[in-house]
């Protein structure tokens, strides 16, 4: 059987997808299981052994389409579930299931305060487009896959961080959904030994800051690597500290200890961190009880509300001390 998965982005999101690529693959033995996404995130597909093939998604939909027709697919595993998937599985006409994404219910939470949200990890919600083939979560978490040759070697690192540091990953899609620079800085001053900043170009200018701020303990990784350089670092780090960002989920398919920081979004809209073997090792830092949360189920590039109690509130010490533990 020839089976289509879509999950075109982001990071995070295609992280989340792997416990239906691995079971797939090892429930149903004659499964050939190719995936659809966007070229900037294929390297976190590329190297899985339990996909055949990775189609690209470039600025032209219609050109993979025309590629995934030439394909004879049979099956269609839609794990995006938007307008641009509805239009390739039109086009391929074969049976096709997708996960249910739940809008009505984020809607409520987040205009209503009304929650109706069931509480399932979105991983279970992928796995439900593979339960008519009769494919059940193992239970085994998410996976990433490293080839040797695209790993940061700790001996690029400071002699000082190559027996272990934190990975402090500064980035998010939204500004509401990172601590702001100040409120950073106080944390890796908390932090105790050596820290490893992981972020985009874009997350330079605050990693500066914290490194001026901090001093040596500080290795400012922001922009130097690509994604599969970045997991690596977090791979390799004792504990993450990560907002609700694809760095947490990085952090969760290598069963670290990790500490995921949320602002405007929820746990509840199902995406914590996923370590199912080891949930001890997952710790959410929130600001319970704030009528404003969430205010979005993605973000904004302010608050809303111009207080950003969700983030200012936080309790870096709490953060802090369980890094250090």
């Amino acid at each position: 059987m020839k089976i289509l998965v879509l999950r075109f982005s982001s990071i995070g999101d295609i992280v989340l997808t792997s416990p239906v690529l691995r079971c797939v693959k090892e429930q149903l033995k004659d499964a050939e299981i190719h995936v659809a996404t966007k070229s900037a995130f294929a390297d976190l597909i590329r190297f899985n052994p339990h996909v055949t093939r990775v189609h690209e998604l470039g600025d032209d939909l219609g050109d993979l389409i025309r590629r995934l027709k030439a394909e004879g697919f049979d099956q269609v595993i839609d794990l995006h579930h938007n307008l641009r998937t509805a239009r390739v599985k039109r086009a391929l006409g074969v049976p096709a299931h997708s996960f249910p994404k739940l809008n009505v219910q984020k809607w409520m939470l987040v205009n209503l305060n009304v929650d109706r949200m069931p509480r399932i990890h979105i991983v279970d919600r992928y796995m439900s487009a593979a339960a008519h083939l009769g494919v059940k979560n193992d239970g085994k978490g998410l996976d990433l896959f490293l080839p040797a040759d695209r790993e940061v070697p700790l001996a690029s690192l400071p002699a000082t961080h190559r027996a272990g540091y934190t990975a402090l990953a500064i980035g998010a899609a939204h500004a509401t959904k990172r601590l702001p620079q100040h409120r950073l800085i106080e944390l890796a001053k908390l932090i105790e030994g050596p820290i490893v900043i992981i972020g985009g170009k874009e997350d330079r200018n605050v990693a500066s800051a914290i490194g001026d701020a901090v001093g040596a303990r500080v290795f400012d990784a922001t922009g130097r690597f690509d994604i599969l350089g970045s997991a690596s670092l977090i791979k390799q780090a004792r504990s993450v500290i990560a907002h609700d960002s694809g760095a947490m989920h990085i952090a969760a398919a290598f069963r670290k200890q990790v500490v995921s920081i949320w602002g405007n979004t929820v746990p509840a809209f199902g995406m914590g961190p996923y370590i199912p073997e080891h949930p001890e090792r997952a710790m959410i830092a929130e600001v319970e009880g704030l009528p404003c949360r969430p205010c979005s189920k993605i973000g904004y590039d302010r608050c809303p509300k111009g207080h950003f109690r969700c983030m200012e509130k936080q309790d870096l010490r709490r953060i802090a001390e369980r890094v250090n533990a």
